[in-house]
């Protein structure tokens, strides 16, 4: 910011004032020039968190979930920067709030309209003080939220005696709860029950939420719940088992889940096995459904127990644990494309990789003929997948062969056609 000198006022208390002022937005500069390299040196810590999680040594790799704690954080600073030049800037703005509208997306239609209408304070015309009428109306609308409302179910069963017969009373039945004598409503144990899985609010923090409300519980007793509730559960998880093992088809995979390990001071794996079923695309006639079994390992003994009693195909990935178990038990198994396609499309993310985007091509050809024939009956599909994939399977595989033998056997198309193999 340059100065003339000139401008300069003769008045030493003018003069004053004005180095003030200068001060002020010499300092407002300096704080928003922080703001701004505070948020650069995230974006930098961002960027090297994302190159280490696409290129880095797998055991340096980092968690999804971490990283996106690390984009709350960026996008949290990146607000509170725009805010503050917003606030200086009226057009910025308005111009921004556009852009956030456009972006923001449309409320659904099931939720409640609690509509506000704000009218001026006189509808009388200013100019012959007439009574004027509405001709449209501008309309906006903000999502709100309803804080949960802690309420306390008081069951009173009155006794009933006859005034006549000393000994006759009455008294309906106490009703029947989850669990008796207890604290909760069923309603109540189902919402610790969503929040703990479903949201992956642990007990103790759920436990200083009722706190907050006045609520005095303790984690062992919403502990107790959990567990209680997990028992009633147990039957109906038995016949959705049951009933999924009873089917043609399944999908099976295995997800790592880290295990507190208790003396340790460090957390051991554990998997979650889920059986699926999704008979949609075909119109097949069993409902959706998923069970989940957890194990401390994903060896071929853990799969044996998941998939006892089981005797159709099984849909997998190219885990070799599921090779094995199907051969001991006679079932049939049909590996994912989708696992397939992954890993050529990940080697398309990293440069130019022409025989990984050939090889999605001709998988986008199978992909299109299952599309034509999805919710055909089965015969149909069969048949088409015969006279028209099988050959396009089968000049994929010597062709992937023929690649394989030109390729480094290190790089990760290698180990991609390797897979598809």
């Amino acid at each position: 910011m340059r100065i003339d000198p000139d401008t300069l006022p003769a008045d030493v208390e003018a003069l004053r004032a004005q180095v003030l002022v200068l001060a002020e937005t010499l300092e407002a500069e300096r704080t928003a020039r922080r703001r701004v390299e505070d948020l650069n040196d995230r974006l930098r810590h961002l960027i090297h968190q994302l190159q280490r999680m696409q290129f880095g040594p797998r055991s340096e790799r980092l968690d999804a979930d971490q990283l996106n704690l690390a984009l709350e954080d960026i996008e949290q600073a990146r607000a509170e920067t725009e805010a503050v030049a917003e606030k200086d800037e009226p057009a910025l703005k308005r111009r921004r709030t556009g852009e956030r509208r456009k972006a923001r997306g449309v409320l659904p239609p099931h939720l409640p309209r609690i509509e506000v209408v704000v009218a001026p304070e006189s509808t009388a015309c200013p100019c012959c003080q007439g009574t004027m009428h509405v001709i449209g109306e501008d309309r906006s609308e903000r999502l709100d939220v309803v804080p949960a409302r802690y309420q306390v179910i008081v069951t009173r069963r009155p006794r009933y005696g006859c005034r006549s017969c000393s000994g006759a009373v009455v008294q309906a039945p106490a009703p029947a709860r989850l669990i008796e004598g207890g604290l909760p409503t069923e309603r109540l144990v189902a919402n610790v029950l969503v929040t703990k899985y479903a949201d992956h609010v642990p007990l103790y923090r759920q436990a200083q939420g009722f706190a907050r409300q006045g609520i005095m519980i303790d984690r062992s007793t919403l502990a107790f719940w959990v567990g209680y509730a997990a028992a009633e559960l147990t039957p109906v998880w038995r016949l959705m088992r049951a009933d999924l093992l009873r089917s043609g088809k399944l999908f099976v995979d295995e997800t790592r889940a880290p295990v507190l390990d208790p003396g340790r001071g460090r957390t051991k794996s554990g998997y979650f096995w889920a059986l699926a079923r999704d008979d949609r695309p075909w119109r097949g006639g069993d409902p959706p459904a998923v069970v989940y079994h957890y194990a401390p390992g994903r060896s071929a003994k853990h799969a044996a127990d998941v998939l006892d009693g089981f005797t159709g195909i099984i849909q997998t990935d190219g885990y070799t644990v599921y090779k094995t178990v199907a051969g001991r038990a006679g079932i049939g198994i049909a590996h994912c494309w989708a696992h397939l396609r992954r890993d050529f499309f990940d080697v398309t993310k990293t440069g130019p990789a022409p025989i990984a985007e050939e090889a999605l091509q001709r998988i986008a050809q199978l992909y299109a003929i299952e599309a034509e024939i999805r919710g055909s009956p089965a015969a149909d599909r069969r048949s088409v997948r015969q006279t028209r994939s099988r050959p396009l399977v089968d000049e994929f595989k010597r062709w992937l062969e023929q690649q394989l033998g030109r390729l480094s056997a290190k790089s990760t198309t290698a180990e991609a056609i390797r897979y598809a193999l």
